[in-house]
């Protein structure tokens, strides 16, 4: 079996974007977490998300210009942007820039989200009842795609490899790193793009897992609290956004052409509860042989 490593990566975070900026939030203890502005939350029981903080690319926030012309941004949902920006990231970090035919052909693309286009639904719905069906964009269908990530990566970088989509709601990200290295493992890919990318953050999201008791409600007032699992006072999870991508490369590959190797990929599993739609199995039976399963992946 072919082995392998890690080589790029890229963030669009709540922490702002980079490696090297969202690595020294996460170890200072800062929380992305805010009292939400961008839109009306007065209503709603949770009035707080980890939403990306929008400004200068040189501050280390996430300005959409440089990542995406403007005129492509009106054909893409913020989820595909926040995805094109990471998966930039992560390709100039691996120094990855093919140019031949077959190594363009031997690069692919697995990019998910367990959402997609939440808000572009939203608005599209809404212009359909106020203002009709002729005010309907002709690109509102593949701007809320979830497999456009994937595509728009593919397109604007060239890469004529495997192009795949994955939707496993939380585990989605996991599960695109995880497959992508399968790929290059059983040789249907040289080098694999993939991660996760999500930008779900709008009324109606909110409203959604709010009715589902999903959402924390205690810390509106103390928003950088509200995250904390496993807590005696944890009354829900806060929705964040943001998009995380790695450049996966076969090791002689890799070795080959002098790249930096971050890590190796040597296991992963996976299984299914068989239980209940969002809470696990109460003995964690599923955990438990997923992680079998990566163990056994990596003959440990």
């Amino acid at each position: 079996m072919r082995r392998v490593v890690v080589t790029g990566m890229g963030l669009v975070t709540p922490l702002g974007i980079g490696l090297e900026r969202v690595w020294g939030r996460l170890l200072a203890g800062e929380s992305g977490v805010r009292a939400i502005q961008s839109f009306d939350v007065s209503d709603l029981p949770s009035r707080i998300a980890a939403q990306v903080p929008k400004g200068e690319t040189s501050s280390g926030f996430f300005n959409a210009d440089d990542w995406v012309p403007p005129k492509d941004q009106r054909r893409m949902d913020q989820f595909i942007v926040y995805a094109m920006g990471a998966a930039a990231m992560a390709v100039e970090d691996a120094g990855w820039q093919p140019a031949e035919e077959e190594e363009l052909e031997r690069t692919g693309v697995m990019i998910g989200s367990g959402i997609g286009g939440l808000p572009g639904i939203t608005e599209g719905a809404l212009t359909l009842e106020e203002r009709g069906p002729r005010r309907i964009s002709p690109f509102f269908i593949p701007a809320n795609l979830i497999n456009l990530a994937s595509g728009n990566v593919s397109i604007r970088h060239g890469f004529k490899g495997p192009n795949h989509a994955v939707v496993t709601a939380c585990s989605t990200g996991a599960h695109a790193i995880g497959d992508a290295a399968r790929l290059i493992m059983l040789d249907d890919a040289d080098v694999m793009v993939c991660g996760g990318t999500e930008a779900a953050i709008c009324r109606l999201g909110l409203a959604g897992f709010a009715s589902a008791r999903a959402l924390s409600t205690n810390f509106n007032d103390d928003p950088p609290r509200a995250s904390r699992p496993w807590d005696r006072d944890r009354d829900g999870f806060v929705m964040g956004e943001g998009a995380g991508i790695m450049v996966l490369e076969e090791y002689e590959h890799a070795k080959n052409r002098g790249a930096k190797i971050y890590a190796e990929v040597i296991g992963y599993g996976m299984s299914g509860d068989a239980f209940h739609l969002t809470a696990p199995s109460e003995d964690g039976n599923g955990a438990f042989r997923s992680m079998r399963n990566a163990l056994k992946s990596a003959r440990l």
